[in-house]
């Protein structure tokens, strides 16, 4: 998915392999994903994809007069949060070690991949149903 204040940004969905970068997008104090090669053009994930930086991740500190903070991972499984509060940034990462960032805390210009997309359920075929009336069973009639 992406961010509420990258509704007015060039965007289109995720796909396995795709190179990634953290960027700023102009006109907006978002961060989020572009892919190589597409600069302006914000990646959106679904919840549950998977991608591998290359480096470990650094986030912008609370303060932006402190140095990036390191998150010491590599691995990150993306989700939303706070779903209930229209307007504020929902995109955010989630580490193996639980420490969970908000996308658009990530330091620009660090790359990433991604590994998986969230498996999607699938949905059973519908039959057409039988009709049984009273008194009777499937496969006879009265």
């Amino acid at each position: 998915m992406c961010d509420y204040s990258l509704q007015h940004v060039a965007s289109r969905a995720a796909k396995v392999q795709d190179r990634l970068i953290t960027a700023t997008f102009p006109n907006s104090i978002t961060r989020g994903f572009v892919a190589v090669g597409e600069p302006g053009v914000a990646v959106c994930l679904l919840p549950g994809t998977e991608i591998a930086f290359d480096n470990d991740v650094e986030c912008q500190s609370a303060f932006r007069l402190f140095r990036p903070r390191k998150i010491g991972q590599r691995l990150a499984r993306f989700r939303q949060v706070d779903a209930n509060q229209p307007s504020v940034h929902h995109d955010a990462l989630e580490f193996p070690d639980g420490q969970v960032v908000l996308v658009t805390r990530l330091r620009p210009g660090q790359t990433a991949t991604v590994l998986q997309l969230p498996a999607t359920a699938a949905r059973p075929e519908i039959k057409p149903t039988t009709t049984v009336k009273r008194g009777e069973t499937a496969g006879q009639s009265a």
